[in-house]
C-alpha cells in the first residue's frame, strides 16, 4: 500500500505520513470523535443498517464516551443498531475486577445507553489458556460476520502499540494472545496498585484486524504521547511501532491535542516546512532551537548559522542575526529573577508582570497531591517565605491511594500503642486497629480500601504535608486540605470535575484573596489528577473575574515531577543555590510514604527528589548553554493568560 501523501496546501504536514489534526483544547478532540461516531450511527440507522464500532479503553476515550452518553440522553442518539468489538483485554481477568475492560466499558458507556448487550463483544479474560486460540479465531469470524468494523477507535501506547500490539507485532497479525512489554506494564501499574500485580499477558486484535476496519480514528492526548506519536507519524513503517502501520491505511486520521503534537516537526521547527508568521514567540523559539542545534550561546550565533539551518527567512525579515541574538538574549535574561513576587522598593516592573507593591504579597500555591508543592516549586516556595510573603498552600486531593498498606498498618499500630501509653483504654481505637490490620492483611490486589483505611491513609499524607510545610517555613494555619470530591473514589479512576470541586476552589481563593496564585500546569501526570486539578483552578479563576482580588492577581503555572517547561515558554526562572536545593530536598524527604519507592511512580522509576533535582539542574544547564548566568538549578514558570494550557 502507498503512504498517505500530505496535502500540498498544508505545508505543516509535509513530513507527516498519516492525516493529522491538532486541537488546542483536548475537549475538542473528544467532541470531534463523538461527532464522527454520532453521524455514522444516525446515517446507518436511517438506512436500516447496523453500525459496527471498534472501541478502545484507557483514559483517552473516556470523554468521547461521556459525550456519546450525553447525546443519547439529551439528543436522542440511539445505539439500538450498534454492534461493538473492543480491541483487547488483560488475561487472565475476571469481568467484575476493577481493571477489567468489560467493567470499564460498562461503567463508561454500555450501562448508560440503549445498546443490546448481545451486540457487545469484548475479549474474554476468563478463558483457560488452551481455549484462547479458538476464541481468537471466533472473534475474528464474528467481526467478519458483522460486516466488518466501520470505525475503529484507537489510542497510542508509549511503546507505539495500538491495541496491545507490542513492538515486534507483524503487519499480518490477527486476534491473539500476547505478552506485554515492560513499559506497558509500568503504565498500567497504577491501575493494579503495583507492577507486580499487572497481568503479563493480554488478548488483542491484531494489526491486520485493526487495519481491516473501514476507517481508523486515533486519539492522542498529553505530552507523554508526544515522542512516540512523532515517530509513528513521521518515521518509516516498522513493526517496532505498530501505530506506524496506520500509514498504510486508506482512511486513517489522528486527532491530537497541542501537547501530544509537541514533538512533531510542525511544532518543533515549523520554519523547516515553509513560510511562517515570525511572531516574537516564534523568533525566540527558533533562536533557542538554533543555539541548541549548533551548541553555541545565543550571542555567538552568526548569519551563517541561521542560513545553514533553514532560517534564511528569519534573517531576511528581521536580521541581521546579531540584532536577533541581542533581542532574544535580553528576553531570556529578563525571565531570571530571585524575587518571584517582586522586590520591595523596586521602581521598575518585575518578572511577575506586577509592580513590587504591595509588599508583602499573599501567595496561594495549589498542590494537586500533598507533595507536588515541594517537588515542583519547593525552592521558589522557600524563597517566597524567606522574603516575607504570606504563603498559603492548598493540597487539592488527599493522595490517600498512594500510601502503601504496610505504612497504614504501622500508623494504626502506633496510634493504638500511643493511646495505651497515655492511659487511654478506648475500645473504639482497638476495634479500628483490628479493622485496619484485618482488612489490609487480607486485601486482594486492586481491592478498594474501606472508608476507614482511606481516611487513615489520608491522615498519613496530611501529616507529611504539614512536616514539609514546616520545613519550608509555612505556618500550619496556612496549609489547606481541600479533599476535592472528584478524587475520593478509593480507586485510580476518578470522577469528572464537578461544580463542588470548583466551588471549593473559589471559596479558598475568596478567603485568601491572593496577589499571586501558583498551580501545576503539568499535564503528563499518567493518572490525570493534575489535569483535573488544573481545570478546577482555571474554572474558579474564570468565575471570579468580578471579585475584588482578581484584578490584582497573577496565576503562574509550574510543572511537576513529570516534565519541565520548554525554555522558549519560560517567563519566570527562579534560580536556586546549592543550599536552597538542599532545603528543597529536605522538604521532599518529609513525605516519607513516597520516599524510596512511590506506589504510583509512572514510567520514571527514579525517586521524586531525584527527578526534581535533575529537572531543575537541566533547566539551569539550558540557560548556561545559551550564554546566560550559570546557576546550580532553576525552577521555571509560565504566566496564565486565560484558556487552557
Amino acid at each position: 500500500m502507498t503512504k498517505h501523501k500530505p496535502d500540498a496546501q498544508e505545508p505543516l504536514s509535509a513530513r507527516e505520513n498519516i492525516p493529522l489534526r491538532v486541537f488546542t483544547d483536548p475537549v475538542e478532540v473528544s467532541r470531534t470523535v463523538a461527532d464522527e461516531i454520532d453521524t455514522l450511527i444516525r446515517k446507518k440507522a436511517a438506512a436500516g443498517e447496523q453500525c459496527v464500532l471498534g472501541l478502545a479503553t484507557g483514559s483517552t476515550p473516556t470523554a468521547v464516551y461521556a459525550e456519546l452518553i450525553r447525546r443519547h440522553r439529551d439528543e436522542g442518539l440511539s445505539f439500538a443498531n450498534v454492534v461493538t468489538f473492543n480491541l483487547d483485554e488483560y488475561w487472565p481477568m475476571q469481568p467484575q475486577e476493577l481493571q477489567s475492560y468489560v467493567r470499564f466499558m460498562n461503567e463508561h458507556l454500555f450501562d448508560h445507553i440503549d445498546i443490546d448487550h448481545a451486540n457487545v463483544n469484548v475479549p474474554d479474560g476468563t478463558l483457560e489458556a488452551d481455549d484462547v486460540p479458538a476464541f481468537c479465531a471466533a472473534y475474528e469470524k464474528a467481526i467478519v460476520d458483522s460486516g466488518g468494523i466501520d470505525i475503529q477507535l484507537l489510542g497510542i501506547g508509549r511503546t507505539g502499540h495500538i491495541g496491545f500490539n507490542e513492538p515486534g507485532s507483524a503487519r499480518a497479525s490477527r486476534t491473539r494472545s500476547i505478552w506485554l512489554d515492560r513499559l506497558t506494564c509500568l503504565d498500567a501499574a497504577s491501575d493494579f496498585f503495583g507492577i507486580e500485580h499487572v497481568p503479563q499477558r493480554a488478548i488483542t486484535m491484531g494489526v491486520e484486524t485493526i487495519l481491516s476496519a473501514r476507517r481508523l480514528v486515533m486519539m492522542a492526548l498529553g505530552e507523554g504521547k508526544a515522542p512516540i506519536l512523532a515517530k509513528a507519524v513521521e518515521g518509516d513503517v516498522n513493526n517496532a511501532i505498530s501505530a506506524s502501520y496506520l500509514q498504510q491505511h486508506p482512511d486513517a486520521v489522528i486527532y491530537a491535542d497541542a501537547a501530544a503534537s509537541a514533538s512533531l516537526t510542525r511544532s518543533v521547527s515549523p520554519w523547516l516546512l515553509g513560510t511562517v508568521n515570525w511572531t516574537p514567540e516564534l523568533i525566540r523559539k527558533a533562536v533557542i532551537w538554533l543555539a541548541q542545534a549548533v551548541n553555541k550561546p545565543i550571542l555567538k550565533l552568526t548569519d551563517e548559522h541561521y542560513n545553514a539551518h533553514g532560517l534564511q527567512e528569519l534573517i531576511a525579515a528581521h536580521g541581521p542575526g546579531y540584532d536577533i541574538n541581542i533581542s532574544v538574549f535580553r528576553a531570556m535574561q529578563k525571565t531570571i529573577t530571585g524575587w518571584p513576587a517582586g522586590k520591595p522598593a523596586a521602581n521598575e516592573r518585575n518578572a511577575d508582570c506586577h509592580v513590587a507593591e504591595p509588599f508583602s504579597k499573599r501567595i496561594l500555591i495549589f498542590s494537586p497531591h500533598p507533595d507536588d508543592d515541594v517537588i515542583s516549586m519547593g525552592g521558589t516556595l522557600i524563597r517566597l517565605v524567606d522574603q516575607g510573603h504570606e504563603v498559603h498552600v492548598a493540597y487539592q486531593v488527599s493522595g490517600n491511594i498512594a500510601v502503601f498498606d504496610d505504612d497504614a498498618i504501622r500508623f494504626a499500630d502506633f496510634a493504638a500503642e500511643f493511646n495505651r501509653m497515655a492511659g487511654i483504654d478506648d475500645s473504639k481505637t482497638a476495634a479500628f486497629e483490628a479493622h485496619v490490620e484485618e482488612m489490609l492483611k487480607n486485601k486482594q490486589p486492586g481491592q478498594v480500601d474501606s472508608p476507614q483505611v482511606q481516611q487513615l491513609k489520608g491522615l498519613i499524607r496530611r501529616g507529611e504535608a504539614r512536616a514539609g510545610g514546616r520545613s519550608c517555613g509555612v505556618p500550619i494555619e496556612n496549609l489547606h486540605f481541600m479533599d476535592l470530591p472528584f478524587y475520593e473514589t478509593g480507586t485510580v479512576r476518578k470522577k469528572p470535575l464537578g461544580d463542588e470541586d470548583i466551588r471549593l476552589t473559589m471559596e479558598l481563593l475568596d478567603r485568601v484573596k491572593p496577589h499571586q496564585v501558583y498551580a501545576a500546569g503539568d499535564l503528563s501526570d499518567p493518572h490525570g489528577t493534575h489535569r483535573t486539578c488544573l481545570a478546577a483552578v482555571f474554572r474558579a479563576m474564570e468565575r471570579s473575574t468580578n471579585h475584588s482580588w482578581h484584578k490584582e492577581c497573577a496565576l503562574w503555572l509550574y510543572r511537576g515531577a513529570w516534565q519541565e517547561w520548554e525554555p522558549e515558554k519560560v517567563e519566570m526562572a527562579v534560580p536556586l543555590s546549592p543550599g536552597e536545593l538542599k532545603r528543597k530536598r529536605v522538604a521532599i524527604f518529609k513525605h516519607e510514604s513516597q520516599k524510596d519507592r512511590a506506589l504510583f511512580p509512572g514510567v520514571d522509576e527514579r525517586e521524586f527528589w531525584q527527578r526534581a533535582e535533575d529537572r531543575n539542574r537541566a533547566t539551569a544547564g539550558v540557560y548556561d548553554q545559551l550564554g546566560l548566568a550559570e546557576y546550580e538549578a532553576m525552577e521555571g514558570f509560565v504566566l496564565w493568560k486565560g484558556g487552557d494550557v
